[in-house]
């Protein structure tokens, strides 16, 4: 599964390569199984239509529109996409804003990582090529907007900005935990109704195909959905006398998105590389040694470039000019973040909070202090070098 093309060419021109564009997965068992050499140029052919990347537009740009949402101008919706769009206004206005809040969480989780979840302005796809291949990053990408969806919708249905759901109704009447029993009240987050319009809105478009790219996106999309109903917590408030707790009040409320970035970015670091079995249907891990892929893992077919320098084709932006940490030896660190091409040094004056005291009542008094730090970002590669990968 490694050698897939990494240029992004269209599906047309694999097709036209290795022959009939009407491959059907019921033939392809029967084809494969005759020895023949002719079948396994056949099935060779078959298995890159199946892991063709697709460059396509994304439900992601919604992020981009703001308020000027309109469903016709949303590039690559498929029909039952925007159907839902066209239906619920409201509720791509919701998705716009998580949209805005998912991207931010992936940055601040990659933000010391050569690859940093960099987006491109007024590009449909949102960040390019580089998740043209299907790996770790693409697969967290996959995961988080998946989740960022479930988060965006739960709020604004507690918040009473979407016209068809509302506070959880099945969290009414008495219940109990490990303190006893109490009472459901507030407004419990209705975290099935985003599960669920997510799953409908997102998945649809993978439905739409048949490969491995569809079923890696649909694998890790559930992992993104679920992540953030695993922090949902219970909260209480007590009532009685001088604030006792004889009685109890309780809502479920989603936890901060930054738990759920946190737990997918550890997913990230132990994400399994796979193949695609061999009915079509699933994956099979791709190096033996390792545990197959439960469905809380995130999962990957390719392994990700090294993002040092501009790539074009790969959709790398490089690390050219980037912030890194002199005295670190982790991904932030110079050493790391610059690949070995060494560092460029800028002495520039900050200003900064000092000798604050705090003033009664109840104000902290700082003042302005101005001192020197060193800034340190990578050097540009040389040309020669620059010009291999573009």
């Amino acid at each position: 599964m490694r050698a897939f093309n990494r240029t992004g060419s269209p599906r047309a021109e694999r097709i036209g390569t290795c022959g009939s564009p009407g491959v059907r997965h019921s033939s392809r068992s029967s084809a494969c199984q005759n020895p023949g050499a002719s079948s396994r140029i056949y099935c060779a052919c078959l298995l890159l239509l199946l892991v063709t990347p697709r460059v396509d537009s994304s439900w992601w740009y919604i992020g981009a529109l703001g308020a000027r949402v309109i469903c016709d101008n949303i590039p690559g919706l498929v029909n039952k996409q925007r159907q839902l769009c066209q239906r619920h206004p409201d509720i791509m206005q919701a998705i716009g804003e998580g949209t805005k809040e998912w991207i931010r969480e992936c940055q601040h989780q990659f933000r010391h990582h050569r690859w940093n979840c960099s987006t491109l302005d007024r590009d449909h796809t949102v960040f390019g090529r580089v998740l043209l291949r299907s790996s770790r990053e693409a697969a967290f990408v996959y995961a988080i907007s998946s989740a960022g969806v479930v988060y965006a919708l739960t709020r604004a249905c507690s918040q009473g900005e979407l016209k068809t759901c509302n506070c959880d109704p099945q969290k009414r009447g008495r219940a109990s935990d490990d303190r006893g029993e109490f009472d459901w009240g507030g407004c419990s987050d209705n975290i099935n109704y985003g599960i669920k319009f997510a799953k409908a809105f997102i998945d649809t478009k993978e439905r739409t195909v048949r490969d491995a790219r569809a079923l890696m996106n649909l694998h890790n999309n559930r992992c993104g959905r679920t992540a953030v109903k695993r922090f949902m917590k219970l909260e209480c408030k007590c009532h009685g006398v001088s604030g006792s707790c004889t009685l109890r009040t309780c809502w479920m409320a989603m936890a901060d998105f930054r738990k759920t970035g946190d737990y997918l970015r550890r997913k990230y670091n132990g994400a399994i590389e796979v193949t695609m079995n061999q009915d079509g249907t699933g994956f099979a891990v791709a190096n033996k040694a390792f545990r197959k892929a439960t469905k809380n893992d995130l999962v990957y077919f390719e392994n990700s470039p090294d993002y040092c320098l501009q790539d074009k084709a790969a959709g790398s932006l490089g690390t050219a000019g980037r912030v890194c940490n002199k005295t670190s030896r982790g991904t932030d660190g110079c050493e790391v973040m610059c690949c070995g091409r060494g560092y460029d040094t800028t002495r520039v004056k900050q200003i900064t909070k000092c000798e604050c005291k705090f003033k009664w009542c109840c104000a902290v008094e700082c003042k302005d202090c101005e001192e020197a730090v060193d800034i340190h970002t990578c050097k540009a590669p040389k040309r020669a070098e620059w010009l291999d990968q573009t």
